[in-house]
């Protein structure tokens, strides 16, 4: 069941479109990742779905319900948090996170700040002004503030910026958790490759406010033809260098450590190749395309039409 429908959205600022003509729709605990680069229109194509911005044209529908004509009976079911949006800093994160769930219809406001608390770890700054603590911390303010109304939709814009590998895990593993014990909708936005495969169940890929794509992570990586081997070299490092330059390869070198990229279908021919040059390796270990590929992948095709 789809729990969002989005129709030919449109913003235009002046003569600029920020996001042109763009359709999708998000289903009952989905997790959808928005990637681009900056100023692709991701941003701006959140703030739409909030209603903070108001669409030149197109359609926003949560719950079957039009989100200009119902905003306020639809964001009480609805959160958002941003890596880049401040809470009032001469609150403390206990004030905060007070006031604000007076916005919804909670109904045992206590105890739900206490877990609110509990999950994202903020015994230690509960009593702390916002503008005492660092970015991480207001991260993680930021993404505790999105959950106090038990939502049924979270829009995150880069939910884990500036938090440390662990936290930034145990926000991973909460967002899946929660997915897999309400149904929670969840559309998110990072920069974080390896995190968006992780996590996501569908990937659009926005390029100059258009939906260039949409296809789950792995089948987006699939279309990436290039493996990267890694050999560990003993003898022959000059000589595999050599044969890459001839052979227009991209690679790497990090010691006695080399990272080539083959087309996968050209691997056999290649390590027979090289093997057969005199080069001698130790270790081997082949990675398959990923996300982080393909993003790189049409980032360059896009830098590539804009100099053309």
């Amino acid at each position: 069941m789809d729990i969002l429908e989005v129709h030919n959205l449109t913003k235009n600022f002046g003569n600029f479109t920020a996001v042109d003509n763009i359709s999708f729709s998000l289903r009952e605990g989905e997790i959808l990742g928005i990637l681009g680069q900056n100023g692709a229109g991701k941003t701006t194509t959140i703030q739409m779905l909030l209603g903070v911005l108001r669409p030149s044209s197109g359609t926003i529908n949560y719950f079957g319900k039009d989100l200009q004509n119902n905003r306020e009976e639809i964001l009480e079911e609805v959160n958002f948090s941003s890596a880049y949006t401040n809470l009032p800093w001469n609150l403390t994160v206990k004030e905060n996170l007070t006031y604000i769930s007076y916005l919804y219809d909670i109904k045992n406001r206590v105890e739900r700040i206490k877990r609110i608390v509990e999950v994202f770890r903020l015994y230690e700054i509960f009593n702390k002004q916002i503008r005492s603590l660092s970015a991480g911390q207001i991260t993680r303010v930021n993404l505790a503030k999105a959950f106090i109304n038990f939502p049924k939709v979270l829009l995150l814009d880069e939910p884990t910026a500036s938090l440390d590998p662990e936290v930034a895990k145990h926000i991973r593993d909460f967002l899946m958790e929660e997915r897999k014990k309400f149904q929670v909708s969840i559309i998110i936005t990072s920069h974080n490759m390896v995190e968006v495969e992780e996590i996501c169940d569908r990937v659009l890929f926005i390029d100059k406010g258009k939906i260039i794509a949409d296809d789950t992570p792995d089948n987006l990586a699939k279309t990436i033809e290039i493996c990267h081997v890694n050999l560990l070299i003993k003898d022959g490092l000059k000589r595999l260098e050599d044969y890459c330059e001839e052979q227009s390869l991209a690679f790497k070198i990090d010691a006695r450590h080399i990272i080539v990229d083959v087309k996968e279908k050209k691997l056999g021919s290649f390590l027979i190749e090289i093997t057969n040059s005199g080069i001698i390796y130790d270790e081997i270990s082949i990675d398959k395309p990923t996300l982080e590929d393909y993003f790189l992948g049409k980032i360059k095709i896009t830098q590539k039409h804009e100099n053309t």
